[in-house]
């Protein structure tokens, strides 16, 4: 029930009494009380998350529609409201919070007070006036917050996964193989404690990253099959109180069509609403792909060291002046956002796990720190592996005098020689080399170990650094 008070106010009434709302709000009473009790991190919703829920909400008024639930016209107008949101529009009035009231009924009203809201200017009537069509009747007939957010947090993370990790994973893995294909013949140095180990190939380095980033995609892709089966129907507590006995069916097929993923009703749905565990899964198969990313940041990092005092084996792609002091310097920057990005998400996965367990009886309140974190954490790590790729990775150079110095340099060469003169006279043969600075074939040779023949054969840097 509305009711103008001036040019710049409307009055709205809920439960707890009467509030006056901006004239131009899209949104209503119910998410003013939220703006005014949680102004606590200034983060609103995200986008991809705003998607989720109106895609939702789009879905469920051509379910309620056709099955004569809600009337006709006023269906329509919804899905017309939904669908300009979708386009962008009215993207400023989703206000709330991301630390608001469990369960995340502040946000959801929010959603279901903008679409009431231009679905009656869409039918000539006042923002405000619910009785034509309502955030709660119409909007969110059928529907509780417990079901919606649960279904929303598997929308915004298949939507996240799709537009934003996949795409960016497929590009790092392609780069990865050509750059792999372009160093397949530039021998290095292997390391391993930090101390010289036996030579390896550079393009295998590449490639090795090429296929961990691979794994990661297959394991992120099965912990991501789970979010595909849905809890929405269950209503509040999972008995599908207030819904049409086809309604879950059928707002699961139209969903599957709006989002082009093959999603199903789940055989039970409390638990579908009460279990956190597929969000728990994603998270943690995010997380695992992070860490090695670090390990990989870390390691582009340590290669490109230098110029003059460290391992200079590459050259990442300078960005941008590295010092606000030193002239000429620049920083392996993109290698260090990487870093950054994936402790963030690391934290945010430790957020999830611990939201995830905190729930009691038929619902967990803790969803919308669920929601931000996971799709955030999809969002950013995908954006992350696509600048890495494009402004790093795709533009490393070698420098093969330096690998090759290195590779030959190394007192590893002599793990070679172990099935020819044995363990303790290698180890011998690498003492006096570090100990005097001379090479481990001229040792070998002056204390006639081998043949200069059999010596050539074995310390073949291309044989000893082939794969097999």
């Amino acid at each position: 029930m509305s009711k103008t008070n001036s040019d710049r106010y409307r009055i709205e009434k809920d439960s707890m009494g009467e509030r006056q709302i901006p004239i131009d709000a899209y949104y209503g009473i119910q998410t003013l009380r939220a703006k005014e009790n949680f102004p606590i991190s200034g983060l609103k919703p995200l986008s991809t998350y705003v998607d989720a829920c109106v895609i939702i909400k789009k879905a469920t008024a051509i379910a309620n529609g056709e099955l004569n639930c809600i009337p006709q016209e006023i269906s329509d107008a919804i899905v017309k409201a939904a669908n300009e949101i979708l386009k962008g529009e009215y993207r400023d009035q989703f206000i709330v919070d991301v630390y608001q009231a469990g369960a995340g009924t502040s946000h959801h009203m929010n959603v279901n007070e903008v679409l009431a809201n231009r679905a009656l200017e869409i039918l000539g009537e006042t923002k405000g006036d619910y009785q034509k069509v309502s955030p709660n009747d119409h909007v969110n007939y059928g529907q509780s917050t417990n079901d919606v957010i649960p279904t929303a947090i598997r929308i915004g993370s298949l939507l996240a996964l799709t537009h934003s990790l996949y795409p960016a994973l497929n590009s790092a893995i392609a780069t990865l193989e050509q750059k792999a294909n372009e160093f397949q013949n530039v021998v290095k140095s292997g390391r391993t404690h930090l101390q010289d180990a036996v030579p390896v190939r550079m393009g295998e380095t590449f490639r090795a990253w090429q296929f961990i980033l691979s794994d990661h995609h297959r394991r992120i892709k099965l912990a991501a099959a789970d979010l595909q089966t849905l809890g929405l129907g269950g209503s509040a507590a999972g008995t599908g109180l207030n819904t049409h006995p086809q309604y879950r069916f059928r707002v699961a097929e139209i969903l599957s069509e709006l989002i082009n993923h093959p999603l199903k009703t789940a055989p039970h749905l409390m638990a579908a609403m009460q279990s956190m565990s597929p969000f728990v899964s994603v998270s943690g198969a995010i997380r695992n792909l992070a860490q090695d990313l670090v390990k990989i940041s870390h390691d582009l990092r340590l290669m490109d060291s230098g110029p003059k005092t460290g391992f200079k084996e590459i050259q990442l792609p300078p960005v941008q002046p590295g010092s606000s002091i030193m002239p000429g310097k620049y920083n392996p920057v993109i290698a260090e956002m990487t870093s950054m990005v994936c402790f963030q998400v690391m934290g945010y996965d430790t957020t999830i796990a611990m939201a995830a367990q905190a729930g009691q009886l038929e619902l967990n309140v803790m969803m919308p720190l669920i929601a931000y974190d996971l799709i955030h954490s999809i969002e950013i790590i995908g954006k992350t592996i696509d600048v890495l790729t494009k402004r790093c990775l795709s533009g490393i150079e070698v420098r093969r005098d330096r690998t090759l110095a290195y590779a030959e340099g190394s007192l590893a060469l002599v793990t070679a020689l172990n099935p020819h003169i044995g363990y303790l006279n290698a180890a011998a043969v690498a003492k006096e080399s570090l100990e005097t600075g001379k090479s481990i074939r001229e040792i070998v040779l002056e204390r006639e170990l081998m043949s200069k023949t059999d010596l050539d054969r074995v310390l073949d840097l291309d044989k000893m650094s082939t794969l097999p």
